[in-house]
């Protein structure tokens, strides 16, 4: 049996998980804002989904899909702390280089794709009932 080809409520569905990923690791990005750690390698290290998109030959349309979530971004940035109670042997804590206004923008755009997303989905199903309706 062949592959059907994908329709235009799929594609737009695979969208909106894709940017749904994105919210949330943005959000997780936010939660760890001057999140702090003992060691370099134990900070918070900010998450960044990586899509892959597709080419659907049957239909001609493309959809995308979230392939990984990797870690990017700065490294913690070293601060001296000695009374905190995470702080090192030498005083120093680490904190998370969660850069919050790049974080927001992400979070707005990802906001913004996912409601276009929902807007495709109503038209279309508007397109159809509307299809429908003429062969009354």
């Amino acid at each position: 049996m062949a592959d059907r080809p994908m329709t235009i409520f799929q594609v737009a569905g695979r969208a909106m998980t894709a940017q749904l990923v994105r919210m949330n690791t943005t959000a997780s990005n936010l939660a760890n804002v001057g999140v702090v750690s003992s060691t370099e390698a134990g900070a918070y290290k900010t998450m960044k989904p990586v899509f892959r998109s597709e080419f659907d030959k049957a239909s001609g349309l493309s959809s995308v899909h979230v392939e990984n979530i990797v870690r990017a971004g700065n490294a913690p940035v070293k601060r001296y702390d000695p009374s905190n109670p995470m702080a090192d042997k030498d005083g120093n804590v680490f904190e998370a280089a969660v850069d919050e206004t790049r974080e927001l923008v992400d979070m707005l755009e990802s906001a913004r794709t996912y409601q276009n997303n929902v807007e495709v989905m109503q038209t279309a199903k508007s397109l159809i009932i509307d299809t429908l309706k003429l062969g009354r």
